[in-house]
């Protein structure tokens, strides 16, 4: 009984930070929709050109990518083959989303940051900058793909506590929210 009493605070613990940090880095996707207009300006008015500015929109959509796929995780927005998923009873999806995660998304998250972490070693170990323009920090960058390993891992847990607080009846199940006509 005391881990029952536990978990709902954790995952409360787990799911705020998440949602914390997708907040957060959604505001960069305004930063780097200004940033696009800018080049666009500069380029078709001005006839100028800025790869820093350029590489700086791809740093920060990697960015939103990276630190936004926990988020994106917690709020059962990424894509699915759903076949029988929203036909199933709350405990059903409860089974299929803890099954996934504890066999697919925790694996596949493990395998990422063990495989990358070599990579992201390297690109700290010379403080790699970018090679077109020069701006520094893509070891920073690089080092997001742990970041974002270890964020999808946090959720994870999360999600392994919420299905079983479904299975066990603590919690109510999640609704499909993206139903389709076939």
């Amino acid at each position: 009984m005391q881990t029952a009493n536990r978990d709902p605070v954790l995952l409360a613990w787990l799911d705020g930070f998440t949602e914390v940090v997708g907040r957060s880095i959604a505001w960069l996707v305004f930063a780097m929709m200004a940033v696009q207009f800018a080049i666009v300006v500069m380029r078709y008015v001005f006839s100028m050109h800025s790869t820093v500015m350029q590489e700086s929109v791809m740093f920060m959509h990697a960015m939103v990518f990276m630190l936004g796929a926990a988020w994106t995780l917690r709020h059962d927005g990424h894509v699915r083959v759903d076949i029988f998923y929203r036909r199933l009873s709350a405990r059903g999806r409860a089974w299929i989303d803890l099954l996934g995660t504890l066999f697919l998304l925790i694996p596949v998250t493990l395998f990422i940051a063990i495989g990358s972490f070599g990579y992201v070693k390297s690109s700290w170990a010379i403080l790699e900058r970018s090679s077109d323009s020069g701006m520094p920090y893509v070891f920073l960058l690089k080092t997001l793909i742990l970041v974002m390993m270890a964020l999808l891992l946090l959720q994870g847990v999360a999600q392994i506590i919420r299905q079983i607080m479904i299975l066990r009846g603590q919690a109510p199940g999640n609704t499909p929210a993206h139903d389709e006509v076939l």
